[in-house]
């Protein structure tokens, strides 16, 4: 197809939002704009370029609400235990086999991991950092031990695949136009790869800082300025145990262990039907809502109607402002998609260029047909787009590159789309960018943002080429 200025402005759009990302600066605006000048070029239309911003954007929103379903139906599950004090019960037992510093390192990494995978980050750091921090501390962790644990374990390995929420794949798959369990699956392997290389690397390297337990370890801490006293003094707040809080403290984990346990037989067991793209998300989400009535009646039978209400309002408040950025960056990369774009424009698929693809497909000429310098090309924009410190306002991109890169360099589209989800939320979900939540890591541990970006970068960065190698290698 015969390029027109329409792709070319399509591209210039692309480069100026990662330039955008390079300078740190949100991208949101300069998505909004490039996605009028291409509706607007295309068309001929300046009534059907504004047209274009609002449609891309419904599009996209359509695409991806049951992303902002599922963080609403879990956040509001998350509010609803700490109500009963479940959050705090569930964490309590690990704080007694936190003996010593090493064992308090590999502790803090499991629970991370284990809160950050059905309930992102956000609520693992404050909970985590309020409650094992001055354990591991005591033990003999140094603080930038216990940071490090936290970050590499929530916002790098459990972020970066999103396994059981499935945001972050469903997100990069859509771009891609491949299965969303493709991308999940094969996310999930590279981050286990990433977050084992990376952590243990950590590990070695702070291993000869760990001290012999000692509560004078504890009090030298303390005295170190509190940055984040107001989170601390809201989880304190917000931690009003009930009598139930044991009960649901042991029903909700093995809820989920449950759900996992029947995702897994029925990928290998034919007699269960089989979960694939969004089913394993919805079937989390309706367990998740389940417990989130039956949490709120515990607590209340005669305010529990309200109370979920109120929890579900709470989640969704949540959701859009933790996502409602991506919409209109979505929207733009959306309309690089023949598929989508049709939607955007209301025209039938056949007569509706697919940008991105089209650009692809006149540059394949100049792009080398090797597949690892095409899977670190797309590790590397990964990268450059978690410049902005959230980790998912990219994938979109490196979803769409990669669906349109496959072809031509002989790797299947999942295997780069994940590779660059890998790049985008390790550096952007909170491991290597000081401007992101990696600030609260480091808030609550009472260490310099900066002195846990740099203990981190050599670990991560070698997880991720790592990780690059052996997915290029089996997938």
């Amino acid at each position: 197809m015969e390029l027109t200025f329409a792709h070319w402005m399509y591209l210039i759009g692309t480069l100026v939002i990662i330039g955008t990302m390079l300078f740190r600066q949100n991208v949101v605006v300069p998505s909004i704009l490039v996605t009028f000048l291409v509706g607007w070029i295309f068309s001929g239309s300046f009534t059907f370029g504004l047209q274009t911003i609002f449609n891309a954007s419904l599009v996209a929103a359509g695409e991806l609400f049951n992303i902002f379903l599922i963080i609403a139906i879990m956040t509001a599950l998350l509010h609803s235990l700490k109500s009963l004090g479940t959050d705090e019960q569930m964490i309590t037992p690990f704080q007694r086999i936190m003996k010593n510093g090493h064992i308090s390192f590999w502790v803090i990494v499991f629970v991370t991991y284990a809160i950050s995978l059905f309930f992102w980050p956000t609520p693992a750091v404050p909970l985590v950092g309020a409650l094992l921090i001055p354990v591991a501390v005591r033990a003999g962790l140094p603080p930038i031990g216990a940071a490090i644990a936290i970050s590499l374990a929530g916002q790098g390995m459990a972020l970066s695949s999103d396994y059981i929420i499935q945001i972050a794949p469903t997100l990069t798959a859509t771009a891609a136009a491949v299965e969303i369990h493709t991308v999940a699956d094969r996310g999930f392997v590279l981050s286990i790869i990433t977050g084992t290389v990376a952590i243990v690397l950590a590990y070695i390297l702070i291993r000869k800082h760990i001290q012999k337990p000692s509560i004078d370890h504890l009090h030298i801490w303390e005295k170190t300025e509190q940055t984040n006293e107001d989170l601390k003094e809201e989880l304190n707040n917000q931690q009003q145990k009930s009598k139930y809080s044991l009960l649901f403290a042991i029903l909700v984990p093995a809820t989920f262990l449950s759900v996992i346990a029947y995702m897994v037989l029925a990928k290998f067991v034919t007699s269960i039907p089989s979960i694939e793209g969004g089913t394993g998300a919805a079937l989390i989400g309706g367990a998740s809502v389940l417990l989130l009535i039956a949490a709120s009646t515990f607590r209340n039978v005669r305010t529990s109607l309200s109370n979920v209400s109120d929890n579900l309002v709470k989640g969704f408040l949540f959701a859009f402002k933790a996502m409602g950025p991506v919409i209109p960056i979505a929207g733009f990369f959306f309309v690089g998609s023949g598929e989508l774009s049709a939607k955007i424009f209301g025209t039938g698929s056949e007569e509706t260029p697919s940008f991105l693809f089209d650009l692809i497909l006149a540059g394949q000429n100049f792009i080398p047909e090797s597949a690892f310098i095409a899977g670190f090309g797309i590790l590397l924009i990964g990268m450059i787009t978690g410049l902005d410190g959230s980790g998912f306002s990219g994938l979109p991109l490196v979803g769409a590159l990669s669906g349109a890169l496959s072809d031509s360099v002989g790797v299947d589209a999942a295997t780069l789309a994940a590779i660059g989800q890998m790049g985008s939320i390790w550096v952007g979900g909170g491991t290597l960018i000081a401007w992101s939540s990696l600030v609260a890591v480091a808030g609550f541990a009472k260490v310099p943002v900066m002195e846990l970006v740099r203990k981190s970068f050599i670990p991560v960065v070698l997880g991720l080429i790592i990780s690059t190698f052996i997915g290029l290698w089996i997938f």
